[in-house]
């Protein structure tokens, strides 16, 4: 009878599923509309391909100065060699093929959001990828012809697959790529060693953590190594200069800076919080860390895995609004987890385009910001700050030690 009810399900899916890609292909197709009716310049893409272009002519790769805005270079070295391929296809045929790349990508980040928070029903993805295109934070990493999908699905790639036992080859390949080409994934490498250390202090096997972030180190590190070989002048500078400057990616009290460092720059008025944000950013790094190597203790993927991110993107430096794409799982996770009103709540502020409801731009009207300006301004961190909180009181109790050893050997 059993197997009759799930024949019937696997049916109706399958005839559902049409409905749900045309009516993702429609969304995708509209917003393909809108971007090009808005004109988009994707400009941050022009950068990358700058940036390869550079590496193939031998130039100086973070003194360049990129399309009308002079954008600097601002990734490791390990990207701008990916980036070379950008160099290839006409500016035009670019932007089709980015624009395109990204779409796909969406899909494969639903995808994998879905996987991770425990939903496996396939028409799922296109319904969830037909509303989260239009998100600000996914509008924007489109209209910028941003990394940030591609970097997000690495992840994820990584950490859903499973919680804990054996690992193939590649575990941690994933984050240590991401890592490479943009240093904040490089949170979750810490986060996984961070639980296997705490899970060697109970006296269980932290194997299934320490495996995964070994694996990441070792890919971040021979990427790098390889940049360094093709390009020993701009690595050593990148190590040893570039990367301790955060104000080249742009002000810090810029509106879509919704990083931890941004909100105290607009909140206390200055362009840059200096020690403040320092002590602040080490808090919440505990805090939010805390969080998820518990979250991950408890058998509780899907919280540690958002808790990670979201605690990345609050102390990077820099975290614009199409970085937070990570609202995407966000939200699934709510939403599948019983917590509906924080699951609309976070969709309708990822959805509201509020950082740009607000003076910003030129003549850095950001650091005169109050009262309800202020307000609207932080919404993206102020979401993942509560969502931080909510994930701890969220948690379920700890699993005995003799359930979490038959866990891992069952793996």
């Amino acid at each position: 009878m059993s197997a009759f009810v799930t024949l019937i399900a696997l049916s109706g899916a399958l005839r559902r599923a049409p409905a749900a890609v045309g009516t993702c292909l429609v969304s995708f197709t509209a917003f393909w509309l809108a971007q090009r009716a808005a004109h988009v310049s994707m400009i941050d893409l022009m950068v990358y391909r700058a940036e390869g272009a550079a590496v193939r002519a031998g130039g100086d790769l973070y003194a360049l100065r990129a399309t009308a805005a002079h954008l600097p270079a601002t990734y490791p070295p390990f990207a701008a060699l990916l980036f070379t391929a950008l160099t290839l296809p006409d500016p035009v045929t670019l932007r089709v093929l980015a624009t395109a790349g990204n779409l796909a990508l969406l899909v494969v980040f639903v995808r994998l959001s879905l996987k991770l928070v425990g939903h496996a029903r396939v028409e799922s993805v296109w319904w969830v990828a037909a509303v989260a295109v239009w998100c600000e934070p996914v509008w924007t990493t489109v209209r910028y012809g941003q990394v940030n999908l591609l970097l997000a699905a690495l992840v994820l790639w990584d950490l859903s697959r499973r919680p804990a036992g054996r690992y193939g080859r590649w575990a941690g390949a994933g984050l240590g790529l991401a890592a490479a080409v943009k240093l904040t994934p490089a949170l979750f490498p810490v986060f996984l060693l961070a639980t296997g250390a705490a899970a060697r202090l109970r006296g269980e096997d932290g194997g299934p953590w320490l495996r995964p972030a070994r694996g990441a180190a070792a890919a971040f590190a021979g990427a790098t190594l390889l940049a360094a070989a093709v390009l020993p002048y701009d690595s050593w500078r990148f190590w040893t200069d570039t990367v301790f400057r955060a104000d080249r990616a742009g002000h810090a009290e810029g509106t879509a800076n919704q990083a931890l460092r941004g909100v105290l720059a607009r909140l206390l008025h200055t362009p840059d919080p200096g020690a403040l944000w320092a002590a602040a950013a080490a808090v919440v790094a505990a805090l939010g860390l805390t969080v998820a190597v518990t979250a991950e203790l408890r058998g509780s993927r899907p919280w540690a895995v958002c808790a990670c991110a979201v605690t990345a993107l609050l102390i990077s430096p820099v975290s614009w609004t199409h970085h937070w794409v990570w609202c995407v799982p966000l939200v699934l996770l709510l939403w599948t987890h019983a917590h509906r009103a924080a699951a609309l709540g976070t969709a309708l502020v990822f959805c509201s385009y509020a950082p740009w409801w607000v003076p910003h731009g030129a003549g850095r009207p950001e650091l005169h910001q109050t009262g309800g300006p202020l307000t609207v301004s932080v919404l993206y961190g102020g979401a993942g700050a509560l969502f931080l909180v909510l994930a701890r009181t969220s948690l379920p109790r700890s699993r005995p030690r003799s359930e979490a050893r038959q866990a891992v050997t069952k793996e």
